[in-house]
């Protein structure tokens, strides 16, 4: 759990109260009727959150929120994590689609979705991946078709959470056709209600992470009211780009729950014994401990800092926010992996809670951009973030001895001329 040291009086109040709710509001009978696909999606979970008001904590009060910083934000997420990747995503997707609204709606639009969001009377989804590319976002072939008064929009989303009962849908489409536009002005972001048209027509079987109604939807020739579109016509690009924020930000604080899983195995090996004494007596088992706590404690330093960034504006927010996901997703495989090995045989079957941590957790690797794709944006903002800044830090390179042998700086054969004259 987050720290006192971390934490002023106002977000320990809030850490108390999600965790009552967790608590005491939701049964381990529905944890584990979503995890047999006995429940399709939680609608009465997030209208049980909402009752208690923890929806969307950051937006202004006039739509249902608490006006709260994402630093509050990111310690209600972890408490919601202990409940696994489904109600974690449940908990987080009005506060995903909400940033769009918030930041890019009308006020009519709002109150026509915002505002019932965050009641729990409408639930959301977010429509991104497509089944003809993953990451390769802006390549979106779904079309929006500007026929006046609406748009008309055919395709289709892939791993859409929510997509079996979701009201209204954040949808990407293209709506520049000129195939010499910029990637970044081909697209645009569009609230989609179900009604005629609009089919869910896949429902993934799932590796954990089940009971979300995770599945693909399809626009046949939906009629999308122009009032609809969020932000400007063509500007999609920059609602994606804010998106990206509260996508990776609650996946990180949310893979905190993980820290549930280590105190089961952490309680576990007070009680094994093996050769007559607890396995926690032995070095083996101390290591995982000390390995998995400080990793843990690490990633939550991160995804605090990350909360702060975003919270002042800090001009390298993208790239922390994108650290806090990759090293906090990370951090919780690992964890999770690390409780099961603690536990042995036993944390592999189902008379344990840890096998089912370990399938949901290996998702957040995968989702909101892979790792991989945060590794790629990571190095590119600290490239861009080096190069301009160098004048504005001590110049290391000065403190070498030979600091003047400018000679054996030269990478070209152009700053080798430079050094000894021109040819």
């Amino acid at each position: 759990m987050f720290y006192q040291t971390l934490m002023n009086e106002a977000e320990k109040e809030l850490q108390q109260e999600v965790r009552k709710f967790v608590r005491n509001e939701v049964s381990h009978d529905f944890i584990r009727a979503l995890d047999r696909d006995e429940i399709q999606y939680p609608r009465e979970y997030v209208e049980n959150l909402a009752a208690h008001n923890l929806l969307g904590l950051r937006f202004d009060p006039q739509w249902g929120g608490r006006g709260l910083p994402w630093t509050s934000e990111v310690i209600a997420e972890e408490e919601i994590g202990v409940l696994g990747n489904t109600l974690g995503c449940a908990y987080v997707m009005p506060s995903i689609v909400g940033e769009a609204l918030h930041v890019f709606g009308t006020q009519e639009q709002k109150e026509r979705f915002l505002k019932p969001i965050l009641q729990g009377k409408m639930i959301s989804a977010e429509a991104l991946t497509e089944p003809r590319g993953g990451s390769d976002f802006f390549g979106a072939t779904t079309r929006a078709v500007d026929k006046g008064d609406h748009f008309l929009v055919s395709g289709q989303k892939r791993f859409v959470v929510g997509a079996t009962e979701a009201d209204v849908c954040l949808v990407y489409c293209r709506t520049n056709f000129d195939e010499n536009s910029h990637k970044y002005q081909r697209i645009s972001a569009m609230m989609i209600e179900r009604g005629p048209g609009v089919e869910s027509e896949y429902q993934y079987g799932l590796l954990g992470t089940r009971g979300g109604g995770t599945g693909r939807l399809v626009f046949r020739d939906v009629k999308v009211p122009k009032e609809n579109l969020i932000g400007e016509l063509h500007g999609g690009a920059l609602v994606f780009h804010q998106m990206m924020i509260p996508e990776r930000l609650t996946s990180a604080a949310a893979a905190l729950g993980v820290r549930a899983a280590l105190e089961v195995a952490v309680k576990y090996s007070e009680k094994r014994f093996a050769f007559g004494r607890a396995i926690r007596r032995f070095q083996a088992v101390q290591f995982m401990v000390a390995d998995a706590i400080t990793q843990l404690d690490a990633a939550r330093a991160l995804v605090y800092m990350a909360a702060r960034a975003v919270d002042t504006d800090a001009p390298n927010v993208r790239r922390i926010v994108s650290e806090a996901k990759r090293f906090a997703t990370d951090a919780g495989w690992e964890i999770a992996n690390k409780a099961m090995q603690i536990m042995g045989g036993i944390g592999y079957t189902d008379v344990y809670p840890i096998e089912k941590v370990v399938r949901d957790i290996r998702l957040t690797q995968i989702w909101t951009g892979t790792n991989e794709i945060m590794n790629l944006l990571i190095q590119h903002e600290y490239y861009q973030e080096v190069l301009k800044g160098s004048d504005k830090v001590r110049n290391l390179e000065l403190d070498a001895t030979n600091y003047e042998a400018d000679a054996e700086k030269c990478f070209t054969d152009d700053d080798m001329w430079k050094v000894h004259g021109e040819k």
